[in-house]
C-alpha cells in the first residue's frame, strides 16, 4: 500500500511538473489566440533520454553534463600545466641550492626528498588551486579573477608548509622553500597566460565558444549582442535572438542573427544546439517568470545568464545584495580618490621624472632626427583641454612640415575620423621621419613633461583639441581625470576605432577607474606600440 501511495505520488508530481513547465513556456511568449491554444507544445526535450524528467537534479553524483564542453579539455590541460610547474620549480630549488644530497627536509634521505619535491608538493598544488576554484570554468578565458584565485591558492600552499612544518618539528630550507614556492607561482601564472592566449587565438577561429541564445525584446537582445561580440574572446557567440514580444514587427528586418518566437525556449536551445540563454533586460521583469525559466532549464546542461539594463559598469563597483528573495545590484560610486588616487599621482611623477632621465639619449636622437627632415622647431605645442576643463599645452615630437596648419583646411574633405580629432593614414603633410614617430609612438614621449607638471597622467583619456568649442553630453566626463599618454582607446585599436567606440572606452575608464587596471593598460600599452597597431 505504501508503495502504490509513493508511485501515485510521483505520478502526480510529474504531472504538475510538465503542466508548471507549459505555464513557463505561455509566460516567455506573446498572448495567444484561442484557435492556436490547443495546438501542443514542442517538447524540449525526451523523458527516455533524461535521467531527471522535472530537471531538479536528485543526488550529489547526478548533476547534468553542461552543454559546453569545450572547458573539459581545458581545465584538463591547465592541471597538468600547474603540476608541471610545480614540479619544475622543485627542480630549480634543488639546483639552485644543491639540496639533492640533503634532502629538502634537512636530516632525511633522498628518497623522502624526491617524494615531498617532486610528488607531493605538486599534488598539494593542484589541490589549493581545485580548492580556491581556479578551475572554475566561469573564471577561465577571460578577466583577473582566475589569477587572483591562483595567488590565493599560493598563500594557501604556503600555509599549508608552514603548519605541517610546525607541527611536524622539521627543520626546513625556508630559502630553498621560499625559492619553490614563488618559482612555482610565477611558472603557473606564465603557463595559464600562455594557455589563454591559445584559447583566445582558438575563439577567434570559433573554436571552444559558448553558442547563446538572446531572450527578450530586439532592442535589448541586440544591445546584448553589440556588448558580447565586441570582444571575441570572452567565446560568446549569439546563435539567435527569442523575442518575447512585437515578432511581427521584426519581420523584414536586417538583424545579424535569426529572430524567433519566445513559444518555446528549450525546444530552440536544442533546434539551434546552443548552450546558454542570455535574459536581456526586462524579460524577467514579472514575478516568478525568470524563476520558472530557470527550473525549466534545470538538468539540461544549458547556462542561464541575465544581462541586466547596466552596461560597461565593472564587477569591482557592482554588489548583489539579496533582501527576502530579491537580488539587488547595487552599484558603488567611481573611486577617483583616496589612497590610491594619490598613489597614482605618485606613481605619475615619479616615473616621469626617471623616464626623462633615462630616455634623455632618445630625445637627443630624435630631436636631431626631426632638425635633419625639416628645418623648424623640434617640439610640437597645440592646446589641448586637461581635468576638470582646464587648458594647457601638449608637449610631442614634430612630425609634420611646418606648414602643415596652412594646409589642414585643402585637406578637410578627406578627413578619415569621424569625432574631434581628424585623421588621415596617409597624411601628406607628415614627413617620413616624422611618421616612422608616429608608428613607433615615439612623438609622445615629450608628454613626460606634461606629467612631471601635473597637466597628464601616464593612464587616462587622450586629451582632445581645445579649439573644437564646449564638450557636450557624455563627452564632458572624461573631463573628470587628468589625460593620459596611454589609455584604453589605445590599447584597444587606437586611430582604427569609431569616435563613438573611443568615448565609450574612455568613458568605462573613468567609471571603472583602478589602481591596478592603470598597470593592466600600461602592460597593454608595450605589446600596442611594439605591434603598431592603429598608429598613423
Amino acid at each position: 500500500m505504501l508503495r502504490l501511495r509513493l508511485r501515485v505520488g510521483v505520478t502526480y508530481a510529474r504531472l504538475v511538473s510538465r503542466e508548471d513547465a507549459g505555464e513557463v513556456t505561455a509566460s516567455l511568449q506573446s498572448p495567444v489566440s484561442a484557435a492556436n491554444r490547443s495546438e501542443p507544445v514542442p517538447r524540449s526535450y525526451d523523458d527516455s533520454q533524461s535521467p531527471h524528467t522535472s530537471g531538479v537534479v536528485r543526488t550529489a553524483w547526478s548533476r547534468a553534463r553542461r552543454a559546453a564542453r569545450w572547458h573539459r579539455p581545458y581545465t584538463a590541460a591547465l592541471l597538468l600545466l600547474d603540476a608541471f610547474a610545480a614540479f619544475c620549480a622543485s627542480l630549480v630549488a634543488t639546483a639552485t641550492f644543491d639540496q639533492a644530497s640533503s634532502g629538502l627536509i634537512r636530516g632525511e634521505n633522498q628518497f623522502w626528498f624526491l617524494t615531498v619535491a617532486f610528488v607531493l608538493l605538486p599534488l598539494g598544488w593542484a589541490a589549493c588551486l581545485w580548492a580556491n576554484g581556479a578551475y572554475d570554468r566561469r573564471h577561465l578565458g577571460l578577466g583577473a579573477e582566475e589569477f587572483k584565485r591562483v595567488i590565493r591558492a599560493a598563500v594557501g600552499v604556503a600555509a599549508t608548509v608552514s603548519f605541517l612544518a610546525f607541527s611536524t618539528k622539521t627543520d626546513l630550507s625556508r630559502l630553498s622553500v621560499a625559492v619553490a614556492l614563488g618559482a612555482a607561482l610565477l611558472l603557473i601564472l606564465l603557463l595559464r597566460r600562455l594557455a589563454r592566449m591559445v584559447l583566445h587565438a582558438r575563439r577567434r577561429s570559433g573554436v571552444a565558444t559558448h553558442r547563446m541564445i538572446l531572450l527578450g525584446t530586439l532592442p535589448e537582445a541586440l544591445e546584448v549582442y553589440t556588448a558580447v561580440t565586441r570582444n571575441r574572446d570572452a567565446g560568446l557567440v549569439p546563435v539567435g535572438i527569442s523575442v518575447t514580444e512585437g515578432l511581427a514587427a521584426t519581420r523584414g528586418l536586417k538583424t545579424p542573427v535569426p529572430v524567433y518566437d519566445a513559444r518555446d525556449v528549450p525546444a530552440l536551445v536544442q533546434r539551434l544546439e546552443a548552450d546558454t540563454i542570455a535574459v536581456c533586460g526586462s524579460v524577467g521583469a514579472e514575478a516568478g517568470e525568470l524563476r520558472r525559466l530557470a527550473w525549466q532549464l534545470e538538468g539540461t546542461g544549458v547556462d542561464l545568464l541575465v544581462a541586466p539594463q547596466l552596461t560597461d559598469i565593472a564587477g569591482p563597483r557592482v554588489h548583489i545584495r539579496p533582501i527576502e528573495g530579491l537580488p539587488l545590484l547595487h552599484v558603488e560610486e567611481p573611486t577617483l580618490s583616496g589612497v590610491a588616487w594619490l598613489a597614482k599621482n605618485l606613481l605619475d611623477r615619479v616615473a616621469a621624472a626617471m623616464g626623462l632621465l633615462a630616455l634623455a639619449p632618445v630625445f637627443l636622437a630624435v630631436a636631431f632626427g626631426v632638425r635633419v627632415s625639416d628645418p623648424g622647431p623640434v617640439f610640437f605645442r597645440q592646446p589641448r583641454v586637461g581635468v576638470a576643463g582646464r587648458t594647457f599645452r601638449v608637449w610631442k615630437f614634430r612630425t609634420m612640415y611646418v606648414d602643415a596648419e596652412d594646409r589642414l583646411a585643402a585637406l578637410q574633405e578627406h578627413n578619415e575620423g569621424d569625432g574631434l580629432l581628424f585623421k588621415i593614414r596617409k597624411d601628406p603633410r607628415v614627413f617620413p621621419f616624422g611618421e616612422f614617430l608616429r608608428k613607433t609612438s615615439l612623438d609622445e614621449l615629450p608628454q613626460l613633461v606634461n606629467v612631471l607638471w601635473g597637466e597628464m597622467s601616464l593612464v587616462g583619456p587622450r586629451p582632445l583639441p581645445a579649439d573644437n568649442g564646449d564638450f557636450l553630453g557624455d563627452v564632458r566626463r572624461r573631463l573628470l581625470v587628468r589625460p593620459g599618454i596611454t589609455g584604453l582607446w589605445q590599447v584597444s585599436g587606437r586611430s582604427d576605432l569609431s569616435w563613438e567606440e573611443a568615448v565609450r572606452l574612455d568613458l568605462y575608464y573613468v567609471d571603472n577607474w583602478s589602481l591596478t587596471y592603470d598597470l593592466a593598460i600600461l602592460w597593454r600599452t608595450v605589446g600596442v606600440v611594439l605591434a603598431r597597431k592603429g598608429a598613423y
